[in-house]
Order: C-alpha cells, then sequence, then structure tokens
C-alpha cells in the first residue's frame, strides 16, 4: 500500500431517522460508511490499519453528494449509486466487493454464490471474511448476501440494521 503519511480524510456525520452514520473520503472517493450509530472511534481505528498518519477534517460540505446519494437510498429515492469510491483491499476483496456491487437491488445472495461467480467455488468462507472487511456498508451492499439456507448471516452493522435494509428494499 502507498504511504498515506498526512494525506487528508475528510469525514461528516449522517443522520436519518434514529441513525447516525460516520462517512469519510480521500480526494479519490467514499472511503467508509460507519455502522449506524456508533462512534467516530470505529472509523478512526478502522483507518489506523489503512490510512496510518493520516489527518482527519471534518468537511461536511466536501462530503454532501455522498450523503446527499446514501439519504437518497435511505428514503428509497434511490436504487444505485454514482459518486466515486475509494475502497482499498486485497485484490480478493476486491473481487468480492465488485461481485457484490453487481447484486440486483431488493435481491439477495449466498457466499457460495459469491465465491462461484468470483471463480474461487471453495472459497465460501474466505468471502465471507472480505465481506466482513467491506468499508463502505450500503454502497457496496453486503447486506444482500444471506445464508444458503436463506437465514441472515453476520453483518458490521448488526443485523437489526441488515433486516431493516432488506425490508427497505424488498417494500419500496
Amino acid at each position: 500500500m502507498r504511504n498515506h503519511a498526512n494525506s487528508p480524510i475528510y469525514w461528516t456525520v449522517l443522520t436519518h431517522e434514529e441513525w447516525t452514520i460516520h462517512l469519510a473520503a480521500t480526494e479519490n472517493g467514499l472511503c467508509y460508511v460507519g455502522s449506524p450509530n456508533r462512534p467516530f472511534a470505529e472509523m478512526e481505528a478502522w483507518a489506523a490499519a489503512r490510512f496510518a498518519g493520516c489527518t482527519w477534517v471534518r468537511d461536511d460540505e466536501k462530503l454532501r453528494p455522498y450523503a446527499a446519494e446514501l439519504l437518497q437510498y435511505l428514503q428509497g429515492e434511490r436504487k444505485s449509486f454514482t459518486l466515486p469510491l475509494d475502497h482499498r483491499g486485497t485484490p480478493f476483496q476486491a473481487a468480492v466487493w465488485a461481485a457484490l456491487c453487481r447484486i440486483p437491488y431488493g435481491q439477495t445472495t449466498s457466499y457460495s454464490a459469491i465465491a462461484k461467480e468470483i471463480q474461487k467455488p471453495a472459497a465460501s468462507r474466505a468471502v465471507g471474511a472480505a465481506i466482513g472487511a467491506n468499508p463502505l456498508l450500503i454502497l457496496v451492499p453486503c447486506h444482500r448476501v444471506i445464508g444458503k439456507d436463506g437465514k441472515l448471516t453476520g453483518y458490521r452493522g448488526g443485523l437489526a440494521v441488515k433486516t431493516k435494509l432488506l425490508q427497505m428494499e424488498r417494500n419500496p
């Protein structure tokens, strides 16, 4: 990874209904969407491993376009996102995250289906780990991945959030 020392990470807080969500972006795009109602420290800890020595700059205006698209989604007015993302991970993680972005709005898939799609059919557990490392909740829709048996499985934002997102997508 490149050295990101002193590279600014811009952040803001989006509030929607009972949720507050931290958002962060680099000059290249949105890099982090926090779990609803989690503290700034969650985002800070995530960035410490990926952007060591970064400078935090609260900039509500710079993040306004990202917050606007996410708010439109949460209000049922948007089904896809158009702004640039800056998600950094391994090539395997990037392949999984790209596959997540191809899951249509309102539909779900399984870990094993994602593994097959990225041509690693025996890698369901590794797919689960890559999904768990997804820094862009909602925009990279890991909430659309469920167990092969149809049961809800883990979600960084919590199963109540996953349930709400899936219900919102199924009942626009």
